[in-house]
């Protein structure tokens, strides 16, 4: 699952909010989505008093960041499941032959 393009386009906090709740969006199960999107409002809440453009444009970095790395994450367990799947499979038809 890669994560969405245009993450560079992101110049604010609410390009930030927008964004990351449509990487919400991909994510395959709703108890991992519904997880994210707290962590994502109670951020925004924590780094709602930040006027530091610095630290703004630093925050919007590191939350596109761990965003790629989420979405890789998930991407990855979903192959894995899938490959793990395929063995079972396999696995099954072969012993049923047997």
């Amino acid at each position: 699952m890669a994560p969405l393009p245009n993450a560079e386009l992101v110049r604010n906090s609410l390009q930030l909010y927008r964004y990351l709740l449509r990487c919400c969006k991909q994510l395959p199960e709703e108890n991992i989505r519904q997880h994210y999107k707290h962590a994502i409002r109670q951020s925004f809440k924590v780094h709602a008093d930040e006027d530091d453009p610095d630290r703004i444009q630093q925050i919007i970095k590191r939350a596109i960041e761990d965003a790629d790395w989420v979405m890789n994450k998930v991407s990855a367990s979903d192959c894995l499941n899938f490959f793990l799947t395929q063995f079972k499979m396999k696995k099954k038809t072969l012993q049923n032959k047997l």
